[in-house]
């Protein structure tokens, strides 16, 4: 774990940064992970503090066993107001699934459409990913238009395919390929 900490990549760009997540980021994890907008369109939600400490874990685990990774997006200040990334990595396909979330303060700001591409070049480069694979509610509008200006590729939708809050959950599949045009062009950069 220290040695994947140690090359931990980083990227900074005009608001914000991308960081590792810290076990001081837990009020800030909790923070969005229990807000009823967040979890609106999110799979992972906590009701308590202690409880979000096993999404604490997730993400160390993600690192120790090469499943994936995800960032921190924090501000100038150094405060986590988000994050991002990839779990589900199946080496062998060179396949994974992204993921992100922000707290709500911090929505229509374009932060996430400056910090995506930064590390969807980083599973392409360095990772070796081929397929990036996005799961999207219908309802969440904001995050389908932002996968598509992205370059994410809309394959279709599995209906009812989650069961959430007393109710089935649709899902948009959104792929981006290493051959996609839009992949292309972020290597390019």
């Amino acid at each position: 774990m220290d040695s994947a900490l140690a090359r931990f990549p980083e990227f900074s760009f005009a608001d914000c940064k991308l960081r590792c997540i810290r076990a001081d980021d837990i009020e800030q994890v909790y923070a969005g992970l229990s807000d009823p907008r967040v979890i609106a369109h999110y799979g992972v939600s906590y009701s308590s503090l202690a409880a979000t400490r096993e999404q604490m874990l997730w993400y160390e685990q993600l690192l120790a066993d090469e499943g994936g990774i995800w960032w921190a997006l924090a501000d100038n200040d150094d405060v986590l107001i988000g994050a991002c990334g990839f779990n589900d990595w199946h080496h062998e396909y060179r396949r994974i699934d992204m993921g992100y979330w922000l707290l709500p303060d911090y929505w229509r700001r374009g932060l996430l459409q400056q910090a995506l591409p930064c590390i969807l070049r980083h599973a392409l480069r360095v990772m070796g990913v081929h397929r990036i694979h996005l799961d999207i509610e219908p309802e969440n509008v904001a995050s389908w238009r932002l996968a598509e200006k992205l370059g994410f590729s809309r394959e279709g939708t599995l209906r009812d395919v989650e069961y959430k809050d007393g109710r089935y959950l649709s899902l948009h599949q959104y792929s981006l390929l290493a051959s996609d045009q839009a992949a292309l062009a972020l290597l390019a950069n």
